[in-house]
Parts: C-alpha cells; sequence; structure tokens
C-alpha cells in the first residue's frame, strides 16, 4: 500500500508542477521562440521537479524500500500521468490524445517520451545512482 501511496503522491507534486508551468510554456514562452523552443526549456525543468519529487518520495514515504517498490512508485505515477493527459486533451486542446500526439513536433515529442521514461524510472535510478543509501534489492 505505501507504494500506491507513494506513486500517486509522486504523481500529484509532479503534475502540479507541470500543470503550473504548461499555461507559462504556452501563454508566455510559446508565443517568443516556438512550440520546439518552449517545450524543450520546460523539459530540464521539469527533470529538477522529477528528480526532486522522486528523491522526497522515496526518502520521506518510506523508511527502507526496495527496487520492485521504487519501480512501482514510477509506474503508478506514470500509468496516472499518461491516464490524465489523455483525459485532459480533448478537453484542452479539442483533439483526441493520438491526434495530439501526431502534431507535435517530432524533437519535443522525443524529449517528451525521454521525459515519461525517465518519470518512471526516475524513484529507482535514484538508488542505483547511489544517491540514496537506503535502498536495498
Amino acid at each position: 500500500m505505501h507504494t500506491l501511496k507513494a506513486g500517486i503522491l509522486y504523481f500529484i507534486l509532479v503534475f502540479g508542477a507541470g500543470f503550473l508551468l504548461g499555461p507559462m510554456r504556452v501563454l508566455w514562452l510559446v508565443p517568443r521562440v516556438g512550440v520546439r523552443t518552449a517545450e524543450l526549456i520546460e523539459s530540464p525543468i521539469m527533470f529538477v521537479v522529477i528528480f526532486l519529487a522522486a528523491r522526497w518520495i522515496v526518502r520521506r514515504i518510506t523508511p527502507i524500500i526496495t527496487a520492485g517498490q521504487r519501480l512501482g512508485i514510477g509506474v503508478v505515477a506514470l500509468f496516472l500521468l499518461v491516464s490524465v493527459e489523455i483525459v485532459l486533451t480533448p478537453i484542452l486542446w479539442g483533439v483526441s490524445f493520438v491526434d495530439y500526439l501526431k502534431g507535435r513536433d517530432p524533437i519535443a515529442n522525443t524529449a517528451f517520451a525521454i521525459m515519461l521514461l525517465l518519470f518512471a524510472l526516475m524513484p529507482l535510478l535514484l538508488a542505483r545512482l547511489s544517491l540514496d543509501r537506503r535502498f536495498t534489492s
């Protein structure tokens, strides 16, 4: 149950930051630098958010955590994030999620896919990179 709760909280932290950054990107950056550049500027910021949120989750939520639990946290969070994206895309952009992805810039879309992968794996990567000493295999 800790894994599910931690995954939900991890999702809330990262999605909340993205939800706040999104309008700034769309309303302020896109008109100045274009969609691709704006999304690429946002990616490192989101990487820092993902890193800090994952580190906070695995340090605060569970005292000793296995590789499977860490991966579970990331998978739960990724599932929630993709689910919300699928639901909100037609509401916010007026197109299906698949059409939205097809219409995206290929470079920005690749960066988005990499960020999703990092989002899912970050709780596990923190242990593998020896950034959290309380990791157990």
